[in-house]
């Protein structure tokens, strides 16, 4: 079994709060690697399959496990953040070079047509098309919406713990 597919398992049945470190395809197999190593670390066990089964079997181990999956938490969080960050940063450079993210630039000018587009429909058609479509159209509406809110929460932060959490990891990182 690859090891992204046995993290998963063990994070899944013992600290499922650790999934969201899996949902950047680039950094799985990095915070994969973290998961099973620390695993395999509690149980004393040489193969993931092994650890696996052993953290199944005893309850002890799996609280250890557990407590060393959030004790190592802080490095979870840095793999899972390290594209934003490079993101962010490309932005910087960016400017700094006299540039501008045409590219980030046009995806909100959509973002904000398509929101529009979808509210004007929901308003001056609402009542000619089927409910289905509405459902739809909603949705689509909701997903540019979040777009938007994304495209602000990189741009400016998601609140103060976010602005937070940014300096705490540049500061790990250094």
């Amino acid at each position: 079994m690859d090891p992204v597919t046995i993290a998963l398992a063990l994070a899944s049945q013992f600290a499922p709060s650790i999934i969201k470190y899996f949902t950047n395809s680039d950094t799985a197999v990095a915070v994969a690697g973290q998961v099973i190593d620390i695993a395999k670390t509690v149980t004393g066990k040489g193969e993931p399959e092994e650890a696996a089964a052993a953290l199944r079997e005893d309850p002890a181990l799996a609280f250890q496990f557990k407590t060393a999956l959030m004790a190592n938490e802080t490095e979870l969080e840095k793999l899972h953040f390290a594209d934003r960050k490079d993101a962010r940063a490309r932005d910087v450079a960016y400017i700094q070079a006299g540039k501008r993210n045409v590219r980030a630039d046009v995806m909100v000018l959509l973002d904000v047509v398509g929101l529009i587009a979808c509210l004007l429909v929901l308003c001056f058609f609402h009542d000619s098309i089927p409910g289905e479509a509405i459902g739809l159209i909603s949705t689509i509406a909701a997903t540019f919406g979040l777009c938007l809110r994304d495209a602000h929460q990189f741009e400016f932060g998601s609140s103060r713990s976010s602005q937070t959490k940014d300096a705490t990891i540049s500061n790990l990182s250094k």
